[in-house]
């Protein structure tokens, strides 16, 4: 696939500003109190998975106005000590799936909880949370209540994602000095997101970040998740002063600006889902906003003929290696 972007010594000197409601921290302030109101963890329930080396158990906690999201969480079996934690995030339109799906976190020695995307399941992996705050917007989870950041879905799901490491450091097993959040694409969105907002993290992996420089990558991109902004808006053309007042309220631009944590990047150059410029403008502001003289320790891998599957393997390689020199292991 052809570049989207300029070159890649422009990529590292990219740094748009990013318009922010005067009201951002606020929203995210009053949005996150409200959630933490309540219980976060409803119910742990042991799941068999026929698998010898790992224990799994079923999670439900309080999301977002206290709804019940589903999660995995997984850890070496017969390993009694509180261990570090990766929160992971999913990717668009994916659910939680089965336990033994995702194993190579706690197959490395990590405590592992794996959330489910609300009302996201069924395009590309199974899951068990609904979405069951309706608003106007288009047919896409990318545009469901987007007429008003108070109905968007993303406010929704950062808040469970904000939640999913509470209940992280609610469960048996972790040591809640060291959590790490990670993902891909909206996972790593999400990750990033959750890294803005919680500012007590230890350790931050993102690869090809989804809602980042929104603005850009929505005129950008025909792919989804983006282009289905745009289609929604090529219907709706009167919505989009509406709909771009909505997106400023969840650019990982903004999130990644106040992020404290150290961090680790990955980006393919030919990603046509989210535009490389687009990630570079998260990691190139990454700590920028938090009043400290230098920014978080953080670092970017580039694959220069990779897509948005980034470098695969090789890539998960370099967060093991990252992470455990991050986190330590047990």
């Amino acid at each position: 696939m052809p570049h989207l972007d300029p070159s890649l010594d422009q990529l590292k000197r990219y740094a748009p500003t990013v318009v922010e409601p005067d009201d951002f921290d606020r929203f995210w302030r009053d949005t996150l109190a409200a959630a933490a109101d309540r219980p976060v963890l409803v119910e742990v329930r042991p799941e068999p998975t026929d698998l010898r080396l790992v224990d799994s158990w079923d999670v439900t906690f309080a999301g977002f106005d206290g709804d019940p999201v589903r999660a995995w969480y997984t850890r070496p079996a017969g390993v009694p000590t509180p261990l570090p934690t990766v929160v992971e995030y999913a990717g668009y339109g994916r659910g939680r799936g089965l336990p033994h799906e995702r194993l190579t976190w706690p197959v490395a020695g990590y405590a592992h909880l794996l959330m489910d995307n609300r009302g996201q399941a069924g395009q590309y992996a199974a899951g068990d949370t609904p979405d069951r705050q309706g608003a106007p917007g288009g047919p896409w989870p990318a545009t469901w209540g987007i007429l008003d950041p108070r109905d968007y879905h993303y406010r929704r799901l950062i808040t469970d994602a904000v939640r999913a490491v509470d209940a992280a450091r609610a469960l048996p097993g972790v040591d809640a000095s060291r959590i790490a959040v990670v993902g891909n694409s909206q996972g790593g969105g999400l990750a990033l997101a959750v890294a803005g907002l919680a500012g007590d993290l230890a350790a931050l992996v993102t690869t090809a970040p989804f809602l980042c420089d929104v603005q850009r990558a929505i005129g950008l991109t025909d792919a989804a998740p983006y282009g289905e902004i745009a289609r929604y808006l090529a219907v709706h053309r009167e919505a989009e002063e509406a709909a771009r007042r909505t997106l400023s309220y969840v650019d990982g631009v903004s999130f990644a600006r106040r992020a404290t944590a150290p961090a680790h990047f990955g980006i393919g150059l030919r990603d046509t889902v989210c535009p490389p410029s687009t990630g570079f403008a998260a990691y190139n502001q990454y700590g920028c906003a938090t009043g400290r003289p230098l920014p978080p320790e953080r670092e970017m891998h580039v694959y220069p003929f990779n897509g948005h599957e980034g470098g695969e393997a090789v890539h998960v390689r370099r967060q093991l290696r990252w992470l455990g020199t991050v986190l330590g292991r047990d």
